[in-house]
């Protein structure tokens, strides 16, 4: 595999193929902090399309800006210019109200801190998405959440809490959990920093089978090169702008490209 290089992509550039379907994109999106001279631009005109059913790592040193951009993608935060689509909804001025239903119909959501209810057992914690809708999963969603719990070894574990859990069975139920409502789109937050690096592993695994063997979208902001050399896809931020983007990489280029990109901060 070719070396990486530096690849600077504007914001005007296109960040895939047109013709490949976006599950979600921001376009010219901006977001800023604080006034006057403490003014910070967290994200400075970044277009960025996420592709169906693929596995994306958002990668960039601290403060790049890749939080902030999951967090506008998500519909957990607002931009201060620029648009945001889910699908072909624009979400950008969208109330509170109507964000909340459409984060929990078309988005899963995996974090470094796995986000249980601690009161619940596991399959209390995995069906809680439809709890929160007010619905129950049909047959097929039924059958979809049996396949994914044997999958990920947890069928003896169904009425275990999570403290009765290691890490990472916590983490698998929390990715049964996002897979469970089959979302558009699966954000992933560190998905493994609180994992050691065998535990780590697996989870990366299971994120990757989930997009390459059922088609499901991933996005992962990550900071760590052997995570991002699972995805399909890495976007680099520097300074909230896309700095580059490539295909799949290993995690010693993913590394010696993070490493130039810090330098030259």
């Amino acid at each position: 595999m070719d070396n990486i290089t530096t690849e600077t992509v504007t914001s005007a550039s296109p960040i895939t193929p047109p013709e490949e379907p976006l599950v979600a994109r921001v376009v010219d999106a901006t977001k800023s902090y604080g006034t006057g001279a403490g003014r910070v631009n967290a994200l400075d005109g970044v277009s960025l399309g996420i592709p169906a059913g693929r596995f994306t790592a958002i990668m960039g040193p601290s403060g790049s800006g890749k939080s902030t951009l999951m967090h506008v993608m998500a519909g957990l935060d607002t931009v201060t210019g620029g648009q945001v689509f889910l699908g072909d909804t624009d979400i950008t001025r969208l109330g509170d109200a109507e964000l909340t239903v459409l984060r929990r119909r078309r988005v899963g959501f995996v974090f470094q801190s796995f986000n249980l209810v601690p009161t619940l057992d596991v399959a209390a914690n995995i069906r809680l998405p439809f709890e929160l809708d007010g619905r129950r999963p049909t047959r097929t969603q039924g059958e979809w959440i049996d396949h994914l719990i044997d999958s990920l070894g947890l069928r003896a574990r169904l009425t275990h809490r999570p403290h009765e859990l290691s890490g990472g069975q916590q983490q698998r139920v929390a990715i049964v959990r996002a897979l469970a409502t089959r979302p558009d789109l699966i954000f992933a937050d560190e998905p493994t920093g609180n994992l050691d690096s065998r535990t780590g592993r697996e989870v990366l695994t299971l994120l990757a089978e989930a997009s390459r063997t059922y088609g499901q979208s991933i996005a992962m902001v990550t900071h760590d090169p052997i995570a991002a050399s699972y995805a399909d896809r890495i976007v680099f931020l520097a300074d909230g702008r896309v700095a580059a983007e490539r295909g799949r990489s290993a995690a010693e280029e993913i590394s010696s490209y993070m490493l130039g990109m810090e330098q030259h901060a």
